[in-house]
């Protein structure tokens, strides 16, 4: 989906009070697919976690990618955008910037935990438009630890700043499946395959190979939460076999796709 061309939404007005004295404010909402909110940043942070559906997170810096097992961790003032490609349910909690001095700085993915989801599910169900105090407030600040345990995932994929970097990678992201050379690649965009593995390693912190490997992981992980089949998503992202893309998969993130994606209430974490 070409995201410059979608209608963009405004962001939830939550995000943007600052009351050191309700540090922790809360929004439930549901989505349809494709939907996008603009870029945007606020004075505070923010954990999104959808329940049901897959995010789409980009900054300046990269992109990320957010199925049900994980939530993604947003810090103060960072710009922002995200997308839902298809139908979700999101549960978003906005930390105040005067609670945020032992979570983390930038933004990331990380694995969610049986606690913090009921811990979040109860939140919801608060009333946090006056301060809370004595058994809500403990709780709040259980759910801000919490938060602070969480264990940060590989569901990120860098930008570059080189125009001719940005090049490929547009060609990359636009076709996921391409298997071309990198000297069959980079050429088209200006340098040579040489220049261009530098360019990856210097601005990704990647070599090529290993950022277009990321890509399509990400990209799968997007299509599973579709409900696309294992087998399908392998053959249209370019792999020779359903269980090349599994054995790539679980390398990656220590499991395979659909244990990944699929939320399991009973091994999850605490």
């Amino acid at each position: 989906m070409d995201i410059a061309n979608t209608t963009q939404h405004e962001p939830q007005g939550k995000g943007f009070i600052e009351d050191p004295h309700r540090p922790v404010l809360c929004h439930a909402a549901v989505y349809g697919s494709d939907r996008t909110v603009r870029v945007h940043r606020h004075p505070r942070a923010q954990l999104a976690w959808a329940e049901s559906g897959v995010l789409r997170i980009h900054t300046d810096s990269g992109a990320w990618v957010v199925p049900p097992t994980h939530a993604v961790w947003i810090a103060p003032q960072l710009n922002h955008q995200v997308t839902t490609h298809t139908p979700a349910s999101v549960r978003y909690l906005y930390v105040d910037a005067s609670a945020c001095r032992d979570l983390p700085e930038h933004c990331q993915v990380m694995e969610m935990t049986a606690l913090l989801r009921a811990l979040i599910r109860r939140i919801m169900g608060m009333d946090l438009s006056q301060p809370v105090a004595g058994a809500e407030g403990r709780l709040l600040q259980v759910a801000l630890d919490e938060i602070g345990r969480l264990t940060p995932s590989p569901l990120y994929l860098p930008a570059g700043q080189d125009r001719r970097l940005q090049a490929l990678m547009q060609v990359l992201t636009e076709n996921p499946a391409e298997t071309g050379r990198l000297d069959e690649l980079a050429r088209p965009c200006g340098a040579s395959p040489r220049t261009m593995e530098r360019l990856f390693r210097a601005e990704t912190g990647m070599s090529f190979q290993q950022w277009r490997t990321r890509l399509r992981l990400l990209e799968a992980i997007n299509r599973l939460g579709e409900g696309e089949s294992s087998a399908a998503v392998a053959y249209s992202l370019g792999y020779r076999s359903s269980s090349a893309f599994v054995a790539t998969f679980r390398r990656h993130f220590g499991k395979p796709p659909q244990s990944f994606i699929r939320e399991s209430d009973t091994h999850e974490r605490y």
